[in-house]
């Protein structure tokens, strides 16, 4: 394609995208509370109005996503300029009126209850909006995709329960493929996977297959795509691989039911590897992790207008899905 014809594409991309509402449903860096939250530029910059913040996973004891709670919500209340905390879908929108990014939180695993069904509601009350509910290893709640997946038990389906009850957005992100059955069908409200990739583009255990896409639609939910390399099967990945992880998800499920959460970590991680959670045999002895990031937005737009996309269907793939599915569960 000649360059005539190029930028007018790349153009109107920008466009698009500084106009649309843009969700990214999970944040990837390590949640601590000394974390410089001033890397939240990378999102700011890459024109992102909505962004979950994972606060707490199993991997971690489960005081550390209170502590990160605390940390953050004080560094983000000092800067009111700049940041709403997030309490109601309608603080999204108005945050975007007042050029301000919205902020909300999330949970990886059940770990972080500490065994307490009563957790749950404190935690949404702090602004957990999506919870998750095995990190790659079984817990007391359910399998993860790393394990031998016996799928809920029964402190995880009190806890499905009382998810649907207070309005926190169920997750199958990480979980086994039984869990991940058994709690979109369980369900009451919309299910979603904040990040997860098509297993027919990369077969890898953290990807999922395309029954369990189906499954999480049926409920209303929505299929986020992420940008972790190892997870669309580049050592370097570029908007191009993202553009083709959306594509076969769009493919799948169709452009009404997917949307981003890209992971997104500004630095490769490096540190030690629990090789309990991240098995060797799918993460390689000094592999990093490789992300791509919200600047990367710009151009995965741009593939999709080449695609043919419509520019409500790009639209809703931003933000908008997302949007919706919110709207039916937070209380």
């Amino acid at each position: 394609m000649s360059q005539a014809v190029a930028e007018p594409v790349a153009m109107r991309a920008r466009e698009l995208l500084r106009d649309s509402l843009v969700w990214d449903a999970h944040s990837g860096f390590w949640p601590r509370p000394e974390t410089d939250l001033e890397n939240l530029q990378h999102w700011t910059q890459g024109s992102v109005d909505f962004l979950s913040i994972d606060v707490g996973f199993d991997v971690v004891p489960w005081t550390d996503a209170v502590r990160n709670l605390a940390a953050y919500r004080h560094w983000i209340a000092q800067r009111p300029d700049r940041f709403l905390l997030v309490e109601r879908v309608d603080d999204i929108l108005r945050a975007r009126r007042e050029k301000k990014m919205a902020i909300a939180f999330d949970l990886e695993g059940a770990t972080t209850l500490a065994g307490q069904l009563s957790m749950v509601e404190m935690y949404y009350r702090l602004g957990v909006r999506q919870l998750l509910f095995a990190y790659n290893l079984n817990n007391e709640a359910g399998g993860g995709c790393h394990d031998d997946d016996k799928g809920l038990t029964d402190f995880g389906r009190a806890v499905l329960a009382e998810m649907n009850r207070v309005g926190m957005l169920v997750d199958l992100s990480h979980a086994g493929y039984r869990t991940s059955m058994e709690l979109a069908e369980r369900s009451t409200a919309p299910v979603i996977f904040s990040h997860a990739n098509p297993k027919a583009m990369v077969a890898h255990p953290r990807n999922i297959v395309d029954e369990q896409m189906r499954a999480c639609v049926a409920t209303g939910g929505i299929v986020g795509v992420n940008g972790v390399g190892r997870f669309l099967g580049a050592a370097d990945p570029t908007a191009e691989h993202l553009l083709r992880a959306i594509d076969m998800t769009v493919q799948r499920v169709g452009a009404a039911n997917v949307g981003i959460g890209l992971d997104y970590a500004w630095d490769s991680i490096g540190f030690t590897r629990d090789t309990r959670f991240w098995p060797e045999e799918h993460y390689p002895p000094g592999m990093k992790f490789q992300f791509l990031g919200p600047d990367a937005l710009p151009e995965t737009v741009e593939g999709m207008l080449r695609l043919g996309y419509s520019e409500p269907d790009i639209r809703g793939i931003l933000g908008e899905n997302f949007l919706r599915v919110a709207r039916k569960v937070w209380k």
